[in-house]
C-alpha cells in the first residue's frame, strides 16, 4: 500500500522536523521551500527544555546541536553612568536538567537549519528548493499545489510551515495588515567580549529606552540583539549596508557597559527590522491544509519561544496523528477535521497567551525617562522573587509532555 504523501511548505526550521517525524511514523513528506537554498536570514535563537524535549525524540539530533549553553542569566541596568547588577540566577546545564531535564542552548540560526536539512536528508526526505507555493486546489481526497515556477504536486494534506511571511496562510485566510509596533530591534553576532569570557552567561542589559539580550552561540562568540523605539522600519531582516553597520558600531551604545558596548563595536553582520503585529487568527485550517508554528502564531521575540513553540506545534501534531490515523493510511477529509480540530483548541489558547505575553515584555523592558526605567528596573530586580512568574516559567519550560503519547 502507498505511503500516505504529505507536502511541508517551507525549510526553515519548523518544517524539516514536522518531516522527520512523519517520515520516521510511516508518512511519505516532501518538502517544498520557496528560497534557492539554505536562507542567511536571521541570526540565532535560544533552545530551550520544552523544545529540546521535543527534539529529544529525534534520536541522535540534541547531541549534534552546534551551540553553546549560558551557566549564568544576569539582569544588568546603567543609568546616568551608574551600573547595576539587578538579577543573577544560575542555569548553568545541570541547574538545568537537574529542574527540566534539559539545558539551554543558544545556536546560529544557519547552522540549526543546516542540521536540521542534514539530518532530513539522513531520512531521505526530498526538499525542492525555489518552489514558492501560490495556489492550493483541494478535492474531497487531496491538495493540489501550484508553485510560482508552474510545478504542481498532490498530496493527501499540507502543513504551512512557511514562516512569518506565509503564502499558505494568505492562501487560506487572505492577506492581512500588519502592524507596527513601534518597536525596532537591531543585532549581530560578535566575538566574545573581554567582561564575559569564560562566563557564558545569558545578559539583558537595560538602559533608557533601549534593552539588550545576549547569549553565547559558540565558545568564543555571542549573538544579541537590542530593542529600541524609533520610526518604522521593514521586518525584512536584512544585514545593513556597511555605512549603517559602521554608524552604529560607533555610535553611543558602543560605550554600554557590562559588555554591551563591546559587542556592539565588534558587531558582525549587523541587521535591522522592525517588529509587527497579525492578528491571532480563529482558525488554523481549512479542509486538508493547516498551519504551523510562526505561520499560525507570528510572535515579537521577546520571549524567546518563536521555535520552541513549533516544536511543541509539531509534538501535539504527531500525537494527534497517531491518536486518530494510528495506521497513517491515507485519512479521510472527516479524520483530518478531527486532528486539526483538536490540535488548533489546544494550540491556540496558548500560543496566543505566549504571543500577549511576548508583546506585553518589549512595551516593559523598553521605557523611556530615568524615573520610569528605575521603577522598571525594581519590577525586573523583585520579579525574581515572584512566586507566580517563577511557577509559569517552570510550567512553560516543563511542558509540552511528561512522557511522549507520540
Amino acid at each position: 500500500m502507498a505511503k500516505t504523501k504529505v507536502i511541508v511548505v517551507g525549510a526553515g526550521i519548523a518544517g524539516p522536523v514536522l518531516a522527520i517525524f512523519l517520515k520516521t511514523r510511516g508518512y511519505d513528506p516532501i518538502i517544498y521551500e520557496r528560497l534557492p537554498s539554505p536562507g542567511e536570514g536571521g541570526l540565532s535563537f535560544l533552545l530551550q527544555p520544552n523544545g529540546l524535549r521535543v527534539l529529544s525524540l529525534i534520536p541522535g539530533l540534541v547531541e549534534q546541536i552546534p551551540g553553546q549553553s549560558p551557566n549564568r542569566m544576569i539582569h544588568c541596568s546603567s543609568l546616568d553612568g551608574k551600573e547595576d547588577i539587578l538579577v543573577d540566577d544560575d542555569i548553568s546545564p545541570d541547574t538545568m536538567r537537574e529542574r527540566f531535564g534539559f539545558p539551554m542552548i543558544g545556536v546560529r540560526r544557519t547552522e540549526f537549519q543546516q542540521l536540521l536539512i542534514d539530518m532530513a536528508e539522513k531520512h531521505s526526505i526530498e526538499i525542492k528548493w525555489g518552489h514558492q507555493a501560490i495556489e492550493f486546489e483541494q478535492s474531497e481526497d487531496a491538495v493540489e499545489v501550484t508553485f510560482t515556477n508552474g510545478t504542481k504536486d498532490t498530496a493527501s494534506f499540507v502543513v504551512g510551515c512557511d514562516g512569518l511571511h506565509s503564502n499558505t496562510r494568505i492562501a487560506l485566510f487572505g492577506k492581512e495588515k500588519a502592524n507596527f509596533t513601534g518597536l525596532a530591534q537591531f543585532g549581530g553576532l560578535s566575538p566574545t567580549p573581554p567582561t564575559l569570557r569564560g562566563q557564558f552567561a545569558l545578559v539583558n542589559n537595560y538602559a533608557n529606552g533601549r534593552h539588550m539580550v545576549s547569549y553565547p552561540v559558540a565558545e568564543d562568540k555571542y549573538s544579541w540583539a537590542i530593542t529600541t523605539r524609533e520610526a518604522e522600519v521593514k521586518e525584512d531582516w536584512k544585514t545593513q549596508h556597511v555605512e549603517q553597520q559602521n554608524e552604529i558600531r560607533r555610535g553611543p551604545l558602543s560605550h554600554w557597559g557590562f559588555g554591551a558596548g563591546d559587542l556592539v563595536k565588534t558587531g558582525q553582520k549587523i541587521v535591522k527590522y522592525g517588529l509587527y503585529d497579525r492578528p491571532e487568527l480563529k482558525s488554523w485550517f481549512k479542509g486538508r491544509i493547516v498551519l504551523l508554528g510562526d505561520a499560525a502564531h507570528p510572535t515579537s521575540p521577546h520571549l524567546g519561544q518563536g521555535a520552541n513553540q513549533a516544536f511543541e506545534d509539531v509534538y501535539h501534531m504527531m500525537r494527534l496523528l497517531k491518536k486518530y490515523n494510528p495506521s497513517t493510511g491515507q485519512p479521510s477529509i472527516e479524520l483530518l477535521s478531527q486532528v486539526f480540530s483538536d490540535y488548533q483548541d489546544l494550540r491556540i489558547s496558548r500560543t496566543s497567551e505566549l504571543v500577549r505575553r511576548a508583546r506585553q515584555q518589549g512595551e516593559a523592558r523598553v521605557v523611556e525617562g530615568i524615573d520610569a526605567c528605575r521603577v522598571r528596573d525594581e519590577k525586573i530586580r523583585m520579579g525574581s522573587q515572584d512566586d507566580a512568574a517563577r511557577m509559569a516559567h517552570f510550567e512553560l519550560l516543563s511542558g509540552p509532555f511528561k512522557h511522549s503519547e507520540m
